[in-house]
């Protein structure tokens, strides 16, 4: 390839994240790595082993697309996104309600906000992760890294916990409300200040070892024990 060939190629190049969905486009396959296509609507656009891979396609109307082959993995869709009939949006690697991402790693993923109802996250790896104000209601984190991450005003309703690393993760102000904590690995300095529906719970898990319950969190600058007590 000549000089003058890379010279052009580099002036015609946009990236990926500003790709907008425009369906009479002739460059397939479809590039679009974390672009923002909230509430678009795609029309027949060809999306064939394209790259949706970390885009935004919550609200979005995806139903007439072509979507064989497509890379969705980390894309984010809610309840408003549409595929297309039969497509199995929950498999596909994509993060959103009933999604299927056991084992996936989301490590200081920005989740703020995210509806990731009835998910499956079963040995994710979510350290340092912000889920803050996320629906988490009826999601399965067995067996999940979630040290450090960040759950404030999260809704936890029915999720569960069972077998995962909480150290220092930040429960503030989390609904709670039959939620499986008490057979979490260890809650090393977690911090549950304000939560609510844990009262149930709480005998169970002031029983945990000293080492966990008076352990400090430097951030929250709080000791386990004392969200605990003030919830019970």
């Amino acid at each position: 390839m000549s000089a003058s060939a890379t010279a052009l190629a580099l002036r015609d190049w946009s990236a990926p994240e500003l790709c907008k969905p425009t369906p009479d486009s002739t460059t397939t396959p479809v590039d679009a790595r974390g672009a923002d296509w909230r509430g678009l609507s795609v029309g027949a656009l060809d999306l064939q082993n394209g790259n949706l891979c970390r885009a935004d396609l919550r609200g979005t109307n995806l139903s007439e697309a072509k979507l064989e082959g497509c890379d969705l993995r980390l894309a984010r869709y809610d309840s408003k996104t549409l595929f297309p009939e039969g497509f199995d949006v929950r498999s596909c690697g994509a993060v959103g309600p009933g999604a299927k991402l056991s084992g996936v790693f989301l490590n200081c993923t920005d989740l703020r906000g995210m509806d990731l109802r009835r998910a499956s996250l079963m040995g994710a790896y979510l350290s340092g992760a912000d889920l803050s104000g996320a629906l988490l209601d009826g999601v399965r984190f067995t067996g999940s890294d979630l040290r450090h991450a960040v759950l404030r005003g999260a809704l936890c309703r029915g999720s569960r916990f069972g077998g995962c690393q909480l150290d220092f993760a930040d429960f503030r102000a989390a609904d709670l409300t039959d939620a499986g904590l008490e057979t979490a690995e260890s809650l090393q300095g977690a911090d549950f200040s304000g939560c609510i529906g844990l009262q149930p719970q709480i005998p169970a898990l002031l029983s945990r070892p000293y080492k966990e319950l008076d352990c400090w969190n430097p951030l929250t600058r709080s000791h386990t024990r004392d969200g605990l007590e003030v919830a019970r």
